[in-house]
């Protein structure tokens, strides 16, 4: 399938390095972006659907790299269908599992972690509700397995490791699993901050900079966050990513975004959910916290959506994240809600509002244009212009 968008207002990148593409259109075809700033009129009539974008800005897919997958489009914590592909009208492209740890009743033996871990990726291999791509199956690291089971598990197609539920006698016990889990080649994510379900413990530097995972998992906290002065220490002293997550400290959230810049570490920046949890179900959570950063600090919002974007992607090692060549043809259109005192999306993530989501495609495919069922409407009208195929790809309405 080709995919055209034409009138563009603004390509934001993904990369904060360079947070602009120039030009005003994106092609897609066969699932990844061919074409990144203007297409000629051959190009646009190629295609098999046209999307004329009216000024609104173009951003990659949001990517939550925070989100508790259990078994198909459902939260137990919640008791919710559908809220993945609910997810994906914010803007969400791409969920990746902070492991199955609320499935109920899960195994806490080591063939039991390998089994849901195995499963819960098998189940998401080619199962994409409302067409997001879900990254499933984090083994939780408990005591028992041995350097051998990572090896097998990566190569059973599991490639994350989650350090924080286990029963292990102290966090530190963490430091041998995770680096058995990198040497298999999985990307590793350690819990950070107090206790966030019956029976696990608090996780703070000291323990980070021991097991040295990739990611320190909602650092700003989970929902609750660590000292203060431990975060000086995750930024200077390690190369961790730092993860801050909607369902979390507001404040502290603020403190590792300035701290990160300070430290020129921004690429370690992720922006994440950490839902469903106890505090709910957030479909425009990444965007909640974009317009956060954007508007409490003096962070650009074209950085801020980078840290939701591409710094994930880096992180993750995906090929989504980003608006060029050769990318998952992952896209999303924004505009300044209606109503609102802001003309713009940039604006109005800087205004501290939330954004409009006038259409998602991901694989090159429209999965909505002109309304999403979760935000207010857009000020510009985002449309099929063109369509030489028997579907309709309209927004839902309230």
């Amino acid at each position: 399938m080709k995919t055209a968008i034409v009138n563009i207002g603004r390509i934001v990148s993904g990369d904060w390095k360079e947070p602009f593409q120039s030009g005003d259109a994106i092609l897609c075809e066969d699932g990844l972006i061919q074409s990144v700033g203007s297409l000629s009129a051959q190009e646009i009539g190629s295609a098999d659907v046209v999307i004329d974008a009216d000024g609104a800005v173009a951003i990659p897919g949001l990517i939550d790299s925070h989100v508790h997958i259990t078994f198909g489009d459902y939260t137990p914590r919640q008791k919710t269908v559908g809220y993945l592909e609910s997810y994906l009208h914010g803007g969400v492209t791409t969920a990746i599992s902070a492991s199955e740890v609320h499935v109920p009743g899960r195994p806490k033996d080591p063939a039991g972690v390998k089994a849901l871990a195995v499963a819960a990726a098998r189940c998401f291999k080619t199962y994409r509700p409302g067409g997001m791509r879900v990254h499933a199956g984090s083994v939780i690291l408990e005591p028992g397995l041995t350097e051998a089971d990572f090896a097998e598990l990566r190569d059973q197609g599991v490639w994350l490791a989650k350090a924080g539920f286990g029963a292990f006698a102290t966090p530190f016990d963490y430091a041998e699993p995770i680096a058995w889990a990198k040497r298999a080649g999985m990307v590793t994510t350690m819990h950070t901050g107090g206790s966030s379900i019956p029976g696990s413990s608090g996780i703070w530097a000291d323990h980070l900079l021991a097991a040295r995972p990739h990611v320190s998992f909602h650092v700003n906290g989970g929902p609750v966050a660590m000292p203060d002065r431990d975060f000086p220490r995750l930024v200077e002293e390690s190369e961790i990513a730092l993860q801050v997550c909607t369902a979390g400290n507001l404040r502290t959230t603020l403190l590792v975004a300035n701290l990160a810049r300070k430290a020129n570490a921004f690429h370690r920046l992720l922006i994440a959910t950490d839902t469903p949890t106890g505090s709910g179900i957030m479909p425009l959570g990444m965007l909640y916290t974009i317009s956060h950063l954007a508007s409490l600090t003096d962070l650009a919002p074209e950085l801020a959506i980078a840290a939701a974007t591409g710094n994930n992607a880096e992180v993750y090692r995906l090929n989504a994240g980003f608006l060029k060549n050769g990318r998952d043809a992952d896209i999303v259109l924004i505009d300044a809600c209606a109503g609102g005192s802001q003309d713009d999306a940039l604006s109005a993530l800087r205004n501290g509002d939330v954004t409009a989501v006038g259409a998602v495609i991901t694989g090159g495919i429209p999965r909505f244009v002109g309304r999403s069922r979760n935000t207010p409407a857009t000020i510009r009208r985002i449309r099929v212009a063109e369509c030489r195929l028997p579907m309709d790809f309209s927004g839902a309405e309230h």
